[in-house]
């Protein structure tokens, strides 16, 4: 295990689409979504320990949650938290964590991970990111993992490679990032055969991501320049609470990595799972005879089939006649969904808000 593996954990999502059960106190990364008994960010953390050193793990989150991250990550110490005051994007915050990171190791070679993804073959993903790592040690380039889409998937953003690079080590020229797709050019993505899912976890050097603000983000850049040498000291806290909000609220996609020509992705083995939505949860979870999905539930069902449940304190719940919904239950709130409009989650959380007020969401 190397002492130049550094690790960005991003923890500063709501994960709305998980509503009633993520909520803006409470989101789902710090939630056992899938009834493993460790949550989504435990699994990450634990996850990235088997490469990088604890000590190296950054996690980046809002203010709010310092609490919750530390009670749930009793290895890591205060100093690994970077708290957001204001949300920005990813942008902003991934330069802020690697400052911060070459300010203490200019040698650094550093992963970017979200912290509520589920990813199974642990040891694939391992080995996949070390080879990315020594790679990304050697030569100025920004990589990302891709994963092999097996259906065409609207909800992700994809990623189309050169298909003629990468013959000696797998590592493929990035040519285009393409956003959430329509069914139809989904479709056609598949056809071509030379596009990924984009995971949204990327692999560089220190060096190489600070260059690439330096050249595509000046203005962000020399923001966060002014405070070097207050980090990794008590006077950081002060500088990124006074200027952290002035950031532009980017993505590092839009920021960075759309701009850059030394774009490189490896296709990943291991089986993964954003875990953005409750279909998509549903996917991940063992099922009954009916393809039925039970989390925290006691159920007796009729003519019932394809739907997720998943409730408190271990309710019981009786359903007949309901197909391919989603039946959450929180406390004060009731969720009963169709599957197949999860997307408009977010909307109707919106709605919620403007009916009943903040604290159902």
């Amino acid at each position: 295990m190397s002492k130049n593996y550094y690790a960005i954990l991003m923890a500063g999502g709501i994960g709305s689409r998980f509503w009633p059960v993520s909520t803006t106190e409470f989101p789902k990364q710090f939630h056992d979504m899938l009834g493993t008994g460790e949550t989504l960010i435990q699994k990450t953390f634990n996850r990235l320990s088997r490469i990088i050193p604890e000590e190296n793990i950054l996690i980046l989150t809002h203010e709010r949650y310092k609490d919750l991250v530390l009670e749930q990550l009793p290895r890591a110490n205060p100093g690994q938290i970077l708290l957001e005051p204001a949300m920005r994007n990813t942008a902003p915050c991934i330069l802020y964590a690697s400052m911060k990171i070459q300010k203490e190791n200019p040698d650094a070679v550093i992963l970017v991970a979200p912290s509520d993804h589920w990813i199974e073959q642990e040891e694939e993903f391992t080995a996949e990111v070390r080879h990315c790592f020594d790679t990304c040690a050697k030569k100025n380039i920004l990589m990302t993992l891709g994963i092999a889409p097996t259906f065409p998937n609207t909800g992700y953003g994809y990623i189309q490679y050169d298909a003629s690079s990468g013959e000696d080590d797998g590592i493929k020229k990035v040519m285009k990032f393409t956003e959430k797709p329509t069914y139809e050019t989904a479709k056609e993505f598949l056809e071509k055969g030379n596009y990924l899912w984009n995971a949204g976890i990327f692999i560089w050097s220190v060096k190489s991501i600070l260059e690439a603000f330096r050249n595509f983000q000046p203005d962000m850049y020399q923001l966060f320049l002014k405070g070097n040498n207050k980090y990794n000291t008590l006077a950081e806290r002060t500088f990124i609470r006074k200027n952290y909000q002035k950031a532009e609220n980017i993505s590092i996609d839009y920021a960075i990595l759309e701009r850059s020509d030394n774009i490189h992705v490896l296709p990943a083995d291991f089986d993964w799972n954003d875990l953005g939505t409750w279909g998509s949860l549903y996917e991940k979870l063992p099922k009954d005879n009916a393809g039925n999905a039970v989390v925290n539930a006691r159920t007796l069902m009729e003519d019932a089939g394809n739907n997720m449940i998943r409730t408190t304190g271990k309710k019981l719940v009786v359903i007949d006649g309901l197909d391919d919904y989603i039946v959450v239950e929180k406390k004060k709130v009731l969720l009963i969904y169709p599957k197949q409009k999860e997307q408009n989650i977010k909307e109707i959380l919106q709605k919620v808000k403007q009916k009943f007020g903040e604290d159902l969401i």
